[in-house]
């Protein structure tokens, strides 16, 4: 029998950090951790009070989304044919993320944002491109530049956030400020967010002020504007008339600011059923989210236009409090029906 003596050229080369499923490993784990924060930045919209953090999350949320789903179609192609998206060895670093959305208070959960898990994913891509490539990882490298430069962003305002909200909820700043110290803490026992597989704490540390996330059924709203139940006469009174003119322009404008019930629903439907109906779902309804929270800003920077105060704005709840009490799948056509008929209507 006669053996060959095959000879090879070298193989090393500066840039053959990630083979193709290592990249395909680290790349799901940024989508698992990008998709948790998803559904608990949309799941806390109905209870955060301020309206810039109420309309700026979904913002945010869309953008990570946009990345999110950048990723899970990178990983595809890394992967192809397989399509599953396991959590697998990273289960202990997607629960910290999971536990986000058990935060003791609006000023908390932006809080954890702010200083936890927006920095864990900023510092995780920039160690990927750092050892990355344009040959192997040209495909995603776009998306996480982009993702960065959000990120950075996202950060700079979340602080911003939690010093007006500290300044207007003073009681809670010791509380979110534990809750996001010990969420640090289990961050690091499982290892971080980096490129290297999570493992699991040996001895969870206690996370104080946690609570179990219930969606609220009251919606929390800005104290600084004319806070009601029915925001327009011809809600109660069919006789009141759209109007002409002013009239129309002034209704056309506090039915837009009031879509703020949309933005909560949509956040709502999104958070119940994400892990029944998975990524189309989710892609979909955050961009219609982000979409609502678009129409509430045209609204308000209108009213503001025309000179009125904050106070002088009526800020209704009617609608988001009608699904109150009711199973979740109620808020979904609702969302649909009533957003159309406006959309007719104005």
């Amino acid at each position: 029998m006669t053996v060959k003596n095959i000879r090879y050229l070298p193989g090393e080369h500066s840039r053959a950090r990630f083979l193709r499923l290592d990249a395909a490993t680290i790349l799901k784990r940024f989508y698992r951790c990008e998709r948790s924060l998803i559904v608990s930045q949309s799941a806390w919209l109905a209870g955060i009070a301020a309206l810039e953090a109420k309309m700026t999350l979904p913002r945010f949320t869309w953008q990570d989304t946009l990345t999110a789903h950048a990723l899970r179609e990178r990983v595809f192609e890394l992967r192809y044919p397989r399509r599953m998206l396991e959590i697998g060895e990273d289960a202990p670093l997607v629960e910290v993320f999971d536990e986000s959305i058990n935060a003791p208070s609006a000023q908390a959960f932006i809080l954890a944002l702010a200083q936890v898990f927006k920095p864990a994913l900023l510092s995780a891509y920039r160690s990927y491109i750092d050892s990355a490539d344009d040959l192997s990882d040209g495909p995603i490298l776009r998306a996480l530049n982009l993702a960065i430069e959000e990120k950075e962003a996202q950060i700079g305002w979340l602080e911003s956030q939690v010093e007006a909200m500290a300044g207007s909820e003073r009681g809670q700043r010791q509380e979110a400020e534990r809750w996001a110290s010990a969420l640090q803490e289990r961050l690091e026992q499982v290892g971080g967010l980096s490129l290297e597989a999570a493992h699991p704490a040996p001895t969870p540390n206690d996370l104080p002020g946690r609570r179990p996330f219930k969606l609220a059924e009251v919606p929390a709203r800005d104290p600084r504007f004319h806070l009601c139940h029915f925001y327009w006469p011809d809600i109660i009174d069919p006789n009141f008339a759209y109007g002409e003119g002013i009239n129309l322009q002034l209704r056309s404008g506090v039915s837009h600011l009031n879509e703020v019930w949309a933005v909560e629903t949509g956040g709502a439907i999104l958070h119940a059923f994400a892990d029944d109906l998975d990524w189309e779902y989710i892609y979909d309804a955050a961009r219609w989210t982000y979409d609502e929270s678009r129409h509430v800003l045209m609204g308000y920077e209108r009213l503001r236009a025309w000179g009125f105060a904050l106070h002088e704005m009526p800020l209704g709840s009617y609608i988001y409090d009608s699904a109150a009490g009711q199973e979740p799948i109620v808020r979904l056509p609702k969302l649909h029906y009533l957003q159309t008929k406006n959309i007719c209507n104005n």
